[in-house]
C-alpha cells in the first residue's frame, strides 16, 4: 500500500508555521472482550504514546475486558450505549438513544451503562457517553448530566462545546473503515486530503479549533491495511503540531 502524504504535510507545516497545536485524540467503538485485536490495539497505543479511549458495551462487557483493561494503563474505558442494540424503524437509520421508545426507557439504559461500567473499572471509568452509530437525540442529551455523564461524543466537527451545562461534546473526526463499501481501508489518499481539508477548515476558523481532533477505530474488524494507516497518520499528527490528548477522569458522584 503506498500512500501521498504531501497533502497532509503540506497542511501540518502551515500549522507549525503559524505557531498552532493540534490535541489529538484516539477512541475506538465495540469493546465487549478480551481478544488478539484489542492486545494489538494496547500495543500500539503504548507504542505511539496516545491511550484509546475504549467504548465499552457495557451489557456485554466480561471480566476478560475487565482484566484486560486493568492490565493496560494506555486503555481508558468509557461508556457505549447500553447493548449497542437498534431501535429505529427498517427505513430509519440505526440508533439506539434517539427517540423510538419512551424516553425514560432511554434515560434507564444510559444510567445502567454508567453504573454497571462504573461497578466493573471503579475510577478507570471515564464519564463519557458514546451512543452506537454516533446518533442520539438531543433530549436525551440535555439529561446526560444529571446521570453523571461529563462528556458526549459523537462525530462530525461540534457544532457547539456544551450542548447541555456540565457536559462538554469531543467528538471523532476521522473513520478510516469503508462502512458502506468493502469494509476494508478507504482509499489512503482520500483519507489523507480529508485529513487536510478538516484541518485546514480548523486553521482558517471554519471550525472548532480548541475541539480535539478525534481519530475513530474499530479494532475487531481491522484489516493489516487499518492497522498500517492509523498508526501512520497518528505519528504524523504526532511529530507535527499534535499532541495526546486525554480525557479528564472526573468524579461524577452516583447516577440518580
Amino acid at each position: 500500500m503506498t500512500m501521498d502524504w504531501r497533502p497532509l504535510d503540506t497542511e501540518l507545516n502551515a500549522w507549525v508555521a503559524e505557531g498552532l497545536t493540534l490535541p489529538v485524540w484516539w477512541r475506538d467503538d465495540d469493546a465487549v472482550f478480551a481478544t488478539p485485536q484489542l492486545e494489538t490495539l494496547a500495543e500500539l497505543s503504548q507504542v505511539l504514546g496516545v491511550p484509546v479511549h475504549l467504548a465499552v458495551i457495557p451489557r456485554d462487557a466480561n471480566e476478560s475486558l475487565i482484566d484486560h483493561v486493568v492490565n493496560h494503563a494506555t486503555l481508558i474505558p468509557v461508556v457505549h450505549g447500553w447493548a449497542h442494540q437498534n431501535h429505529a424503524l427498517p427505513d430509519e437509520k440505526k440508533s439506539e438513544f434517539r427517540l423510538h421508545r419512551p424516553i425514560n426507557d432511554i434515560l434507564d439504559d444510559a444510567r445502567a451503562g454508567l453504573k454497571r461500567l462504573q461497578s466493573q473499572f471503579g475510577n478507570r471509568l471515564c464519564p463519557m457517553f458514546v451512543p452506537p452509530w454516533n446518533r442520539i437525540a438531543p433530549e436525551v442529551v440535555q439529561e446526560l448530566p444529571g446521570l453523571g455523564y461529563r462528556i458526549i461524543s459523537t462525530a462530525t466537527p461540534r457544532k457547539v462545546r456544551n450542548p447541555a451545562p456540565g457536559l462538554e461534546q469531543i467528538n471523532t473526526h476521522l473513520d478510516p473503515i469503508d462502512w458502506r463499501g468493502t469494509r476494508g481501508l478507504i482509499n489512503a489518499d482520500r483519507l489523507i486530503a480529508q485529513t487536510a481539508n478538516l484541518l485546514r477548515e480548523r486553521r482558517e476558523g471554519r471550525t472548532d479549533n480548541t475541539e480535539p481532533f478525534g481519530v475513530l477505530t474499530h479494532h475487531l474488524v481491522h484489516d493489516q491495511d487499518i492497522w498500517t494507516f492509523t498508526e501512520a497518520l497518528l505519528r504524523r499528527l504526532l511529530n507535527g503540531p499534535g499532541y495526546a490528548w486525554v480525557a479528564l477522569n472526573e468524579p461524577t458522584g452516583e447516577p440518580e
